[in-house]
């Protein structure tokens, strides 16, 4: 069982940075894959980028690919994605999501485990 926490999030300017971080709990957090997702009111939630415990194997969506880092510290049990040049449509509520395994998958329905999601709001 993993628990997942977000922070965070909060309101940016377009063009600015913001630093999302994902603490989860249990010694098994280090073996999973976590993923960033994001969802706006009426919209499914959208796959924003993941980590393997596989050294490497990373993915970003095309929206954020060049403009966001994910990172780990298995150390800290955390994850962070790092976002620059942020633009308006960034804004939505961002989740952290958990899976036991190594592949990344970016559909939801592959992931296990969910924060309670925080805040993101870009002003143009």
């Amino acid at each position: 069982q993993v628990q997942l926490v977000e922070s965070g999030g909060g309101l940016v300017q377009a063009g600015g940075s913001l630093s999302l971080s994902c603490a989860g709990t249990g010694r098994t957090f280090s073996t999973y894959t976590v993923a960033w997702f994001r969802q706006t009111p009426g919209k499914e939630r959208e796959f924003v980028a993941a980590v393997s415990r596989i050294p490497g194997r990373i993915a970003y969506s095309p929206s954020v690919e060049g403009r966001s880092t994910i990172l780990r510290d298995n150390a800290k049990n955390t994850v962070y994605l790092q976002m620059n040049g942020l633009l308006p449509e960034d804004t939505a509520v961002y989740y952290c999501a958990a899976r036991d395994g190594t592949r990344v998958f970016t559909p939801a329905g592959h992931y296990d485990y969910w924060g309670q999601g925080t805040q993101v709001t870009v002003s143009s």
